[in-house]
């Protein structure tokens, strides 16, 4: 896994083979970055990471200089990745969390600009993320939900859908409060 852009660019973070999770592929990555650049000043942004799994989008918007990451994972393994991955790496700005999303939805007074969440692919309440993560009230009035989700996952009827990004088997689905 590596840092796509930003003060660690290029900085490679080893994940072992048999590692809990599946990072975002670095295409999709790349893409995606690419987009949220034309909307957003990453100096200013705080960010929450669901379902963080190695911690990979929650490194590159560190790198890119965001002022404040909370990284959520439930699984300790990729908890404990992560956790040493900021210490090893100096990443102040992110803050790990162990604990389920959906918990952390519920119980979070912060709010956020960016809402990142990259659940497993198979998760029977995927299709449920976007209306509990705006229901919440966890966004910013101005902020965006990013859902990342397999092509079996559509939400083209969902009213706060704006826009659907698709790179190879990766589709991410961009809802605003």
């Amino acid at each position: 896994m590596r840092i796509i852009s930003g003060k660690y660019k290029g900085r490679t973070i080893p994940v072992r083979k048999d590692f809990p999770s599946r990072p975002t592929t670095d295409f999709a990555k790349e893409n995606l970055f690419n987009v949220l650049a034309n909307y957003f000043d990453f100096e200013k942004l705080t960010v929450l990471d669901l379902f963080s799994g190695t911690g990979s989008i929650s490194y590159e918007f560190a790198s890119r200089g965001c002022k404040k990451i909370v990284a959520v994972e439930k699984d300790y393994r990729s908890f404990s990745f992560i956790r040493n991955t900021v210490k090893q790496f100096e990443f102040d700005e992110i803050v790990p969390i162990k604990m389920e999303a959906f918990k952390y939805l519920d119980k979070s007074t912060e709010r956020f600009d960016i809402v990142f969440a990259d659940p497993p692919y198979n998760l029977p309440e995927l299709g449920e993320i976007p209306q509990k993560v705006l229901e919440s009230e966890i966004i910013s009035k101005n902020g965006w939900l990013i859902l990342e989700h397999g092509k079996k996952n559509q939400f083209n009827g969902f009213q706060n859908l704006i826009d659907v990004r698709r790179y190879g088997s990766v589709h991410f689905s961009i809802f605003k409060p």
